[in-house]
């Protein structure tokens, strides 16, 4: 049995006791996750062939996109010249190309930030989209699709060139590396890091390389070196690579601002008599006796960045007596909660007599608060300090 509606638009047909509707105008078309056909053929301008999006790219669903890459769409046949051109949400500075031809071409001038969703809006309808021979896309088409995450291993090579650790970068032989003014070269590098090596500066001891976890976020260099670009540019220092950190990042790279400050590390040894070195870019700057946390109080064993510095400050607590105290310090760079490198007057210096504090003399003390900058690592330790490294010791 068949059924023809009226202008033999819509055809029912029964097949096996289910009723089917044929119909020459397909429903809204939506974009395959593969850079596919889509099912947006329609009967256009009397004469003409109907008009039909075959490809996009990025393809709908996709997630972990480049967003400094290229859109590109393609038809089943070539464009009108005045044909309009999709839109994209977010807008993003950029070009369409490829007008009067069967694939157009977006190339964005930077591009979409990490984690972006973005809409690519292909217009139809009588107003829409149209081929040269006067054949219109149907109806409209959204392909819809979400930028990646920027590179860890990116991030490390971009405090490495701007002198934030204590390690160099150096592109591997061949390889893409975009100048440093190519915003959009930079930001597809964020994606997309580029191969290189990375090799330790020399002069530092060996103890710091324990802290370096290469392209990714757990090692504590790398959040050391977040808190001092994060500090150099007014940001809030949490030693957190968020969008405000890489937007500045990118923006330095482009502008060449190089970290001033340099890089510090602290050693707080416990042995007898305990002392605190520093290294500054590779020489030690300072070795001075020091005091650390009486066994009631003691200075927690391990390595933090520098968050918070004052000059000078009244630290108030509690006494292991139970008794209060209020005393006066100066040239103070916390490190962890509630532990600091400060002075603190005191007859003699090399033994446990602080409350958790490295306590330092005064000279020594104002020797040390300029180098012990946001995001200096301090290691609390027992025992000797370590030797040294091999200015040759590379690690990638």
């Amino acid at each position: 049995m068949r059924i023809t509606a009226v202008g033999a638009v819509i055809v029912f047909v029964l097949i096996a006791g289910v009723w089917i509707a044929l119909s020459h105008a397909s429903a809204t078309p939506t974009a395959s996750s593969k850079p596919q056909s889509s099912p947006s053929a329609t009967a256009g301008a009397a004469g003409s062939s109907a008009l039909q999006v075959t490809s996009v790219t990025p393809a709908s669903r996709s997630t972990g996109v480049n967003g400094a890459g290229d859109v590109t769409v393609s038809f089943s046949a070539p464009l009108a010249a005045d044909s309009p051109t999709p839109s994209i949400t977010p807008n993003v500075p950029g070009t369409w190309q490829g007008q009067g031809t069967s694939t157009l071409r977006f190339v964005p001038t930077r591009g979409w930030k990490q984690l972006t969703k973005v809409t690519v809006k292909i217009p139809g309808g009588p107003t829409g989209v149209r081929s040269a021979n006067g054949g219109e896309l149907g109806s409209t088409v959204k392909v819809r699709y979400k930028t990646g995450a920027y590179s860890t291993l990116r991030l490390d090579e971009l405090l490495a060139q701007l002198g934030y650790l204590p390690l160099t970068w150096t592109p591997a032989s061949g390889s893409a590396q975009p100048a440093a003014t190519d915003a959009a070269g930079q930001l597809s590098a964020a994606y997309n890091a580029p191969a290189g090596t990375f090799t330790w500066k020399s002069g530092y001891p060996t103890t710091l390389k324990e802290f370096w976890r290469g392209g990714t976020n757990s090692g504590l260099i790398l959040k050391g070196a977040v808190m001092a670009f994060e500090e150099n540019n007014g940001l809030g220092v949490d030693g957190i690579a968020g969008p405000e950190v890489w937007g500045s990042l990118l923006k330095d790279v482009g502008t060449h601002t190089a970290n001033t400050n340099g890089y510090t590390y602290a050693i707080a040894s416990e042995n007898n008599p305990e002392t605190l070195t520093i290294w500054h870019n590779g020489q030690e700057v300072l070795h001075t006796l020091a005091n650390t946390g009486i066994p009631q109080s003691p200075t927690t064993i391990g390595t933090a960045p520098v968050y918070l510095k004052y000059y000078t400050q009244i630290m108030r607590g509690k006494n292991p007596d139970g008794t209060k105290y209020a005393d006066r310090v100066y040239y103070v760079s916390y490190f962890r909660n509630g532990e600091a490198v400060h002075y603190y007057d005191r007859a003699s210096y090399g033994f446990p007599q602080s409350l958790g504090c490295v306590e330092l003399p005064w000279n020594d003390a104002k020797a040390a608060w300029p180098y012990l900058t946001y995001g200096s690592l301090v290691t609390v330790q027992r025992g000797s300090l370590t030797p040294s490294s091999s200015p040759t010791d590379p690690t990638t």
